[in-house]
């Protein structure tokens, strides 16, 4: 099994009880993070130019924010340890109540949505901090039924409603991502990050062949054992469900870019 390489969720500095598991992640986070930035190759060296020879422009440096959130003016926002219940009744609005009784874990819901949209493009998605319910039903090739709920919740989500309420709340997603060790990062910058993955996930006319050399099933398929863990997650969902997923997510991206100063880019 692969470790886990990221933080996932940072606990709160006030103690509240039903946080406290949060805590279990951080010990194993700092060793990964140091660990992942001793790996990182040092710098390359360029030669200096010869006599009488121009030197190369350096290149353009990434700009800190690629996509800057337009949000409204500053409203009133909880703190972020006290945005639940906030939360709760925005989410039941885009989806309705009773599927957000039935899917959505109702407590740290800003601190489970940042800590998955980090994990999506990466190797692992723990399914401890995903602000959804798991799936019922063990895994495999062809039981995709099992994922149709989530996926007609997902289709019902007014996009422009879900960008709007998003934008205005993006304070509490903002502090929550800095708390993930991201300092200067900007958490929407990750989130078309994240979509733009999840878009590239192969499409497969066929179920992917598993094995199960351990305890936990794998793609046989090594190309798709190796992607991300959100395109791992949209193969499992099956080609008709994962279509409906990308549809939606095309909407909400057009959204995003749209609630920014980026320019939209064509489907």
């Amino acid at each position: 099994m692969q470790q886990d390489d990221r933080p996932y969720i940072r606990p709160v500095r006030r103690f509240n009880p039903w946080l406290a598991v949060a805590a279990i992640g951080v010990a194993a986070w700092l060793g990964a993070f140091s660990f992942r930035h001793w790996l990182e190759p040092a710098p390359t060296l360029q030669p200096p130019p010869q006599l009488g020879e121009r030197a190369a422009p350096p290149p353009a440096a990434e700009p800190a924010i690629r996509h800057p959130l337009d949000t409204p003016a500053p409203a009133s926002l909880p703190a972020l340890e006290n945005s639940d219940s906030m939360m709760r009744e925005s989410v039941a609005g885009l989806i309705g109540r009773p599927a957000c009784a039935d899917l959505v874990v109702p407590v740290e819901l800003v601190r489970r949505i940042v800590a998955t949209v980090d994990n999506l493009p990466r190797s692992t998605a723990p399914t401890r901090v995903m602000p959804l319910n798991a799936v019922p039903g063990a895994f495999s090739a062809d039981g995709y039924a099992r994922y149709t709920p989530y996926v007609r919740v997902l289709e019902a989500v007014d996009a422009h409603a879900l960008v709007q309420g998003y934008a205005r709340a993006y304070p509490l997603f903002q502090r929550a991502y800095e708390e993930l060790g991201f300092a200067g990062r900007y958490f929407n910058d990750r989130l078309v990050t994240a979509i733009d993955d999840l878009l590239a996930a192969p499409e497969r006319d066929a179920a992917p062949a598993l094995v199960r050399p351990r305890v936990l099933y794998e793609f046989a398929d090594p190309d798709l054992e190796t992607r991300s863990a959100g395109q791992k997650m949209l193969l499992r969902m099956g080609r008709d469900n994962a279509a409906r997923v990308k549809a939606k997510l095309w909407e909400i991206r057009r959204e995003l870019l749209a609630a920014s100063s980026s320019p939209p880019s064509r489907r």
